[in-house]
């Protein structure tokens, strides 16, 4: 029966696949189901890091369904993209929630600050106290000035040894407030980390899309090996239909000079030296070719 037809269980199940965008379910007059599917287009598919999975031009990852696989470019390599192997969804999406859960880390760790700042100023005010201790001569009770000196010079050695303890407990807790700040800039650091691991990894939907608009690049470029600097930079080579040899295409800027200047050396060397005569050509280095063979 049309009332017993469960669409919201009809679209969830749909929508598991990877490949579906948006689905909607409904029923028209005269009992017709229908169902509206919109599909997504993926980029790349990266097989990088144990991956297996497709990305939009928008950032969305999802993996690679089992016997499916579409013409799109192939990135391999040792490059780790900053979302989790299993993960599917929108990236900026999973950097933002990690980001918060380090703000919520950060302020976790501002909050045990609070009582080591308070027992800071109970040290301080113990000591402040204590240095302002004096002692008077018992003029009513007879002291004498011998007795009076001992008490003075213990009253000293007294406040030398408090001023030690004061110190080394003002040491400690200023250390523990350095570790807390250490432990602080460290999620800091992380959150810089995974903004510029997110940059690279848009710099490389970019360039792929740079490569797949381009009628030549699209069918000269057979694979992306993307990898990553041991300075922390994403870099690339590139695998050619021409000729045996790897392009060393380095980092993903000044992508359209790099391509340019590669093209001249396509046409202006290549095509007189021969295509099997270098086994690499580096295009890092600006205004520069270098081949090794």
């Amino acid at each position: 029966a049309v009332g017993e037809v469960d669409l919201t269980g009809l679209e969830r199940l749909i929508a598991r696949n990877g490949f579906v965008e948006e689905v909607a379910a409904y029923i028209r007059g005269g009992g017709e189901l229908h169902l509206r599917i919109t599909p997504r287009e993926p980029l790349l598919r990266l097989l990088t890091d144990g991956r297996n999975a497709y990305v939009t031009r928008e950032g969305y990852v999802f993996g690679a369904p089992r016997a499916s696989s579409l013409y799109v470019p192939v990135v391999t390599g040792s490059y780790r993209p900053p979302f989790p192997a299993d993960y599917t969804g929108d990236v900026r999406a999973y950097i933002d929630r990690r980001k918060q859960e380090l703000d919520e880390r950060i302020a976790e760790l501002e909050r045990t600050k609070y009582p080591v700042y308070r027992r800071e100023q109970a040290n301080d005010r113990a000591y402040r106290e204590f240095r302002r201790k004096r002692i008077k001569r018992r003029w009513w009770k007879g002291e004498s000035a011998e007795m009076f000196d001992k008490r003075v010079k213990a009253l000293r050695e007294e406040k030398a040894e408090e001023r030690r303890r004061y110190r080394y407990r003002s040491r400690q807790l200023t250390a523990e407030l350095d570790r807390i700040a250490s432990q602080q800039e460290a999620e800091r650091v992380k959150q810089k980390k995974l903004e510029k691991s997110y940059e690279d990894f848009m710099k490389l939907l970019t360039f792929v899309e740079t490569v797949e608009e381009d009628d030549f690049w699209r069918s000269e470029v057979v694979q992306i090996a993307a990898y990553t600097t041991p300075s922390g930079a994403l870099e690339v080579n590139l695998t050619p239909r021409s000729g045996g040899f790897t392009i060393l295409f380095g980092r993903l800027e000044e992508v359209d000079l790099k391509f340019d200047k590669l093209l001249r050396f396509y046409r202006n060397g290549l095509s007189t030296l021969g295509w099997g005569t270098y086994r690499t050509i580096d295009i890092r280095y600006r205004n520069q070719v270098v081949c090794k063979k």
